[in-house]
């Protein structure tokens, strides 16, 4: 590592075993690469079979290389999850969940000689209730600030205008970038606000032919009827990958670059 930059990978949500694997081989490349990441994240909300994230399939992607995996409002599908959730030192679940809701909504990790803070936060627009996020994060920000000025949020919302507009009130925090996820689908806007990388959605990792990693028949029937269908993944077997590539100055928490990344590959 660069010890004045720190190279973060973030790959979107990760659907369903093919995701899990195609994630893991993705980052084995890309860590011997000439200029690796220093510190690889995933969304993991979809990871087992489209709905949460099982225990088994928790361990499966820490040891692919992940140092941070976040999540969203499906964290809670497989029930085993509040059996290991507290023991998970690389799982974050949404910070605006009520106070005694298990597991934690931030965390603090070692990179090299530096330090990486990482905030879930989960959206209202469109979205199951949950706390407001923003003075959360705005009081979170502040008590990581005194511990490391790189600042990273995943910031898990439906609604493109809520993450828009909370992306620029953490850039005035002085976050060092703000990832949405949520939707399944790369946006092309990302960018550099107020020394904060920015991008509305990393999209997601999983099967390409498909409803944002959902079986297509499966989805239309729902849609079409308004009727209770049981979602599953499809059975093709082309998959793709969606992430962002982010450099932050290590010292002053400031991103001074991001870039989509996307690739596809056949099984």
């Amino acid at each position: 590592m660069n010890g004045e930059r720190i190279k973060i990978i973030f790959f979107g949500d990760i659907v369903g075993k093919l995701g899990r694997k195609a994630v893991g081989e993705c980052l084995k490349e890309l860590q011997a690469q000439d200029f690796p990441p220093d510190f690889a994240i995933a969304n993991i909300e979809n990871a087992s079979h489209g709905f949460g994230l099982t225990e088994k399939n928790y361990k499966e992607i820490s040891n692919y290389g992940f140092d941070c995996l976040t999540s969203g409002n499906h964290i809670w599908d497989k029930k085993e999850i509040f059996q290991y959730i507290d023991k998970a030192e690389k799982l974050i679940r949404p910070i605006n969940y009520p106070k005694k809701t298990k597991g934690v909504g931030s965390r603090v990790f070692e990179v090299g000689e530096n330090k990486i803070a990482v905030i879930n936060a989960l959206g209202r627009v469109f979205m199951h209730p949950s706390d407001s996020p923003w003075e959360v994060v705005k009081k979170e920000v502040k008590k990581l600030k005194k511990i490391t000025p790189n600042i990273l949020i995943d910031f898990h919302a439906e609604a493109t205008a809520e993450k828009v507009c909370f992306a620029k009130f953490c850039s005035e925090l002085g976050v060092s970038a703000f990832i949405g996820t949520h939707t399944h689908v790369q946006t092309a806007d990302e960018k550099i606000i107020n020394n904060m990388a920015y991008i509305t959605d990393a999209g997601f990792c999983g099967v390409s032919d498909s409803v944002i990693g959902m079986d297509y028949k499966t989805s239309l029937k729902r849609l079409s009827t308004g009727l209770p269908e049981r979602y599953d993944i499809p059975k093709s077997k082309n998959v793709q990958i969606n992430a962002v590539e982010i450099l932050i100055d290590a010292q002053t928490g400031k991103a001074f670059g991001i870039k989509r990344f996307l690739s596809e590959k056949n099984y």
